[in-house]
């Protein structure tokens, strides 16, 4: 099982990415200090780092920096408000393998850090890169979808929804569930977006395939 550090203080963004992470089949840990993080990371304690650049002792970048100066190589994936392009650059030239700006899909970082661990090791049947359900089929690494054998075009965040579907089959899976993973912990929860997206993928995978269960969400069958 992969270990993941989350460095985050906010303290409900790390809420939600613990609670993701373990969700998806990880082991995960967190700390809201950058100093604590250096010390865990140099003692072989992660096999990637999801890292905040607003931290409150140092920031993310010199965490960044004295974790690699003394040799750690493990994949780093930087989230920061800063979206500016000085920002992305600072972190990438520091040795950062990936940078995501807040707020951000759960969905897309999860796919982040899946493909991260992926350049760092073969894949393994726990960590497939293809999902099949019935007669559907999502390739992950392609991001592409097939339904009966015939491609489909999915937009990103279709193809997200599609993913979460396909990785819990029968399983119902709340409105705020999908929201939370697809979108993200900053969207608005008064927001009918999931409706909507559920409605766009029913009409390309077809409609019974994702059913409406009252009062407690959808489930792919």
């Amino acid at each position: 099982m992969s270990r993941i550090l989350v460095v985050e203080d906010e303290p409900h963004i790390a809420s939600f990415l613990l609670k993701g992470l373990k969700a998806a089949g990880f082991s995960a840990e967190a700390t809201a200090s950058g100093n604590e993080a250096i010390g865990l990371a140099v003692h072989d304690r992660a096999d990637l780092i999801i890292l905040d650049v607003g931290l409150p002792d140092v920031d993310g970048f010199t965490v960044l920096e004295q974790i690699r100066g003394q040799g750690v190589r493990v994949p780093v994936i930087m989230l920061t408000a800063r979206s500016s392009v000085e920002a992305r650059v600072k972190g990438l030239e520091g040795g950062a393998d990936d940078y995501m700006p807040k707020p951000f899909s759960f969905e897309e970082l999860l796919a982040r850090v899946r493909l991260r661990l992926r350049d760092e090791s073969p894949a393994s049947d726990s960590d497939p890169v293809r999902l099949i359900h019935d007669d559907l089929a999502l390739d992950l690494r392609r991001r592409t979808m097939e339904v009966s054998g015939a491609t489909v075009e999915l937009s990103a965040r279709e193809f997200a929804l599609a993913e979460t579907f396909m990785r819990h089959p029968g399983q119902v899976l709340s409105r705020q569930q999908l929201l939370s993973g697809v979108w993200g912990y900053d969207f608005d929860p008064d927001s009918n977006v999931v409706e909507v997206y559920v409605s766009y993928l029913r009409a390309k995978i077809g409609k019974k395939r994702i059913q409406n269960v009252r009062g407690m969400g959808y489930r792919l069958v």
